[in-house]
């Protein structure tokens, strides 16, 4: 290990964005890119392919700016994320990407590589900054573009509960943002709407549907379309109905979860998880309850290489 360096270079390239970091052994951020991949208008999402050749050409760049901001004598190992889950078989083509150049990288520093899923760099953003331990017994929801998860994490050991058996929250978001006629991806700009609108007197849309803790979206897309297509709403009605429709659920998710396992700490993380309006109603439910709900920092919830960073960080010195 070189003596003088101070810092971890982590790469994340993820579904929809390519993501390098620089967090030092303080657990400080010293850098901190992203590059959106380019999706074309009114199309709901990227081939793994044409996403892995936006990484390719993304990641020159990234790493240019970085190496002029930071110097690569003060790096002291790089982390990569090498697949979603850190499950056996998990795997998607996009992973290779930052997988490639942080080999590379590492080989030619002279310094370790630590690899980690990219649902661990979730959960270490997520925390970052708050009380929960990532080592230590918590809940966790996953609330991104393609994954919908309920997960228990117990002493750094990620154990799934439950999740989506067809689309993620995410899908469903942006599949009726690009209806309604928004840019893919349409959270962010859903969320806005839902957020400046009162709360619908009635709630057109049905429950999201249980089994046990596993959950179906794929019925709440369908009510969705016919809803708009049979009435032609406004845009600000449909974000709110259907923003409205994922806080009950995840509220619900919740106290099933809670009930089932005892554990009363819950982390919330993920694009979807930096709704405010979600995060508003989520919160406003259990606030004064015997329960802690975190909701990760909004920039860190979304897709980054800052938690893969930090798992690094703790690899190298602790």
């Amino acid at each position: 290990m070189k003596e003088t360096a101070s810092g971890v270079l982590a790469l994340d390239t993820s579904n929809y964005t390519t993501s390098v970091a620089v967090v030092d052994r303080s657990e400080c951020i010293l850098l901190d890119q992203r590059e959106i991949l380019k999706v074309k208008q009114g199309e709901r999402g990227l081939r793994q392919s044409h996403a892995l050749f936006q990484h390719m050409q993304n990641l020159p760049i990234l790493l240019e700016r970085c190496f002029q901001t930071f110097p690569a004598s003060e790096i002291a190992a790089v982390a990569v994320s090498d697949k979603p889950r850190q499950v056996e078989g998990s795997y998607m083509p996009v992973f290779t990407a930052g997988l490639s150049f942080g080999k590379t990288l590492a080989a030619a520093l002279g310094v370790p590589l630590f690899r980690f899923s990219h649902q661990e760099g979730h959960l270490a953003a997520g925390a970052y900054g708050s009380h929960i331990d990532i080592n230590g017994n918590f809940l966790a929801f996953h609330l991104s573009g393609g994954t919908t998860e309920l997960l228990h994490v117990k002493a750094g050991e990620i154990k799934k509960l439950g999740g989506t058996k067809d689309l993620s929250f995410g899908q469903v978001i942006d599949r009726i943002g690009v209806l309604s006629g928004l840019g893919f991806p349409a959270g962010s700009k859903m969320d806005m709407l839902a957020s400046a609108c009162p709360d619908p007197a009635e709630i057109i849309l049905k429950p999201v549907h249980f089994q046990g803790l596993d959950i179906n979206l794929s019925g709440l897309e369908t009510q969705i379309e016919r809803w708009i297509n049979s009435h032609s709403p406004e845009r600000v009605n449909i974000c709110c109905q259907l923003f409205k429709t994922i806080a009950e659920a995840l509220i619900k998710w919740s106290e099933k979860a809670i009930s089932q396992t005892g554990c009363k700490e819950i982390l919330f993380t993920g694009g979807v998880a930096s709704s405010s309006y979600i995060r508003s109603k989520v919160e406003g439910h259990f606030h004064g309850r015997q329960c802690r709900i975190v909701f990760g920092k909004p920039s860190l919830s979304s897709d980054n290489a800052v938690g893969i960073g930090l798992l690094g960080v703790k690899a190298q010195w602790q």
